[in-house]
């Protein structure tokens, strides 16, 4: 009997080793930046919500953080930061900011989830 490893870096498309982020997101996530006076948006995740896993983000007031096992992102005037621990759980990923009806919220596209929450706060992988 053999054991299979899934890996989801696998299973993205050439030219998915990077996140991506929408136009809205980037105006979105740069007036949140600039409430919160902060320098640049770490990309997270954490063990909770119904399916497993939920994204958390942080503001980091700077870039100069201890962030050595980080990828960084440069979207304009928008850096992203994404820890090398969750990078397997959000390579891909594409960051977008959706409004439906009077809600509005930073929408995750992530190819490497295999299922997720009706409210779209949790996901889960193999």
């Amino acid at each position: 009997m053999s054991a299979r490893i899934y890996d989801p870096a696998q299973h993205l498309p050439d030219g998915a080793d990077a996140i991506t982020m929408t136009a809205a997101a980037q105006r979105h996530v740069r007036r949140q930046l600039a409430n919160q006076e902060a320098q640049a948006l770490l990309l997270g995740v954490t063990e909770s919500g119904c399916n497993g896993f939920k994204y958390d983000l942080s503001f980091l007031e700077s870039q100069e953080s201890d962030l050595a096992a980080a990828r960084r992102f440069e979207f304009d005037d928008v850096t992203v930061f994404v820890l090398d621990a969750n990078w397997p759980m959000v390579r891909g990923t594409q960051i977008d900011y959706v409004s439906e009806g009077l809600n509005s919220a930073l929408a995750f596209k992530n190819p490497n989830a295999t299922a997720e929450c009706g409210c779209g706060e949790s996901f889960s992988v193999r």
